[in-house]
């Protein structure tokens, strides 16, 4: 299993550098429209190679995918919280009430236990 996972991987990064080296051409990423720029008199460009953009965009996406699925399974995390709180206290419920019962010495209830 190790071997297909380092295999994946390294197919992963086999494209991820052969997609930076067909696009090491430098393009110009700007934060605001050109007209916007010039009528507030700032120009906030950058000069980036293209691979770098798609990189960033990719793991932004990731990022923002990531955040909205901790966001949206938050209901699921504190159910599941909930019933582990209610499981651990019947468990020490039911260890409370073997030790009772094992002083009474009941056979029936012992019978059932084993």
């Amino acid at each position: 299993m190790k071997t297909i996972r380092y295999a994946f991987w390294a197919i992963v990064a086999l494209c991820l550098i052969l997609i930076g080296l067909a696009n090491r051409g430098l393009v110009t990423v700007r934060a605001m429209p050109e007209a916007f720029s010039d009528l507030l008199g700032i120009a906030p460009d950058m000069e980036l190679p293209l691979f770098i953009v798609i990189f960033v965009g990719i793991a932004v996406g990731l990022l923002i995918g990531f955040l909205w699925e901790w966001v949206r399974e938050y209901r699921q995390r504190t159910e599941g919280r909930l019933k582990a709180r209610e499981v651990e206290s019947l468990r020490r419920e039911l260890a409370a009430l073997k030790v009772k019962t094992a002083d009474n010495g009941d056979d029936v209830l012992a019978l059932l236990e084993t």
